[in-house]
């Protein structure tokens, strides 16, 4: 990938600007510091080739080979509306991810309830979502994602919480990035205007993974919550059936071992 590539793949995605890196530390932390510049556009995005100090949520690390996958930040301008669903953006970009698969790819990918994306039960691609504020009011939301593009970028078993895939392995077949990458902001684009409406729910819902499973829920307490995964609720919080509802927070969902 280079300058000149990345922008005649995504000429016709409205971006707000564009900045590409060879190497970045994180593009979330690049994202987060133009974020705050007076001049900010929607749509704005920050492309990596390798990213070395990723991370996920609780501060997981999230490390990017270089030409082996996609590392990106997108700045996303809340409107007033979405100010008061900021929560939802994190699947916003899951569902956008799996709906691209399944048009451009034909693949079945699957949302581990709340930020993750799944093939077969393995880790394909991350979300973290973070905020630049104005006081109490969100002006920027930085949506960032790590997709496994080829296998080499997948991190061996031992450094891993939980099992990972990459696309290519999915597909058997080799993948452009780019191709990936207009398929992804060309589906987020058209999700938008649904953020949160009974639509979004739906597909969300559709595409949950573990959906009539038994699972696990720790929380960062160490408490445990298990029960049968139900679906998604209007606020995006997710129902068992021993529970009334999970919300987001510091969780960790696994399927309950038998």
């Amino acid at each position: 990938m280079n300058i000149e590539t990345i922008q005649t793949a995504l000429k016709d995605i409205p971006l707000g600007g564009l900045r590409y890196f060879e190497q970045v530390g994180s593009t979330n932390d690049i994202a987060l510091q133009w974020a705050e510049e007076k001049d900010i556009r929607d749509y704005s995005l920050v492309l990596a080739n390798e990213q070395i100090m990723g991370r996920g949520r609780n501060g997981r690390k999230w490390q990017t080979p270089p030409d082996t996958a996609l590392a990106l930040s997108l700045i996303l301008l809340p409107n007033s509306n979405e100010k008061k669903k900021l929560i939802l953006f994190t699947a916003l970009g899951a569902l956008a991810l799996a709906a691209s698969l399944k048009e451009k790819f034909n693949i079945d990918a699957q949302i581990k309830w709340p930020n993750d994306v799944l093939i077969d039960g393995e880790k394909v691609a991350g979300i973290l979502v973070e905020a630049n504020w104005i006081g109490d009011t969100p002006k920027a939301v930085v949506l960032g994602m790590g997709i496994n593009i080829r296998s080499e970028a997948v991190p061996p078993t031992k450094e891993t919480l939980f099992p990972a895939t990459s696309l290519e392995d999915a597909l058997g077949a080799p993948m452009a990035r780019l191709d990936v990458l207009r398929g992804l902001l060309q589906a987020l684009v058209n999700w938008r205007p649904r953020l949160g409406g009974d639509e979004m729910v739906t597909a969300w819902d559709e595409h949950l993974a573990y959906k009539g499973q038994q699972v696990e829920i720790r929380g960062r307490d160490g408490q445990v919550t298990q029960g049968k995964v139900l679906g998604i609720n209007k606020d995006g919080s997710l129902r068992l059936d021993t529970v009334q509802s999970i919300h987001f927070g510091d969780v960790h969902l696994r399927p309950s071992r038998v």
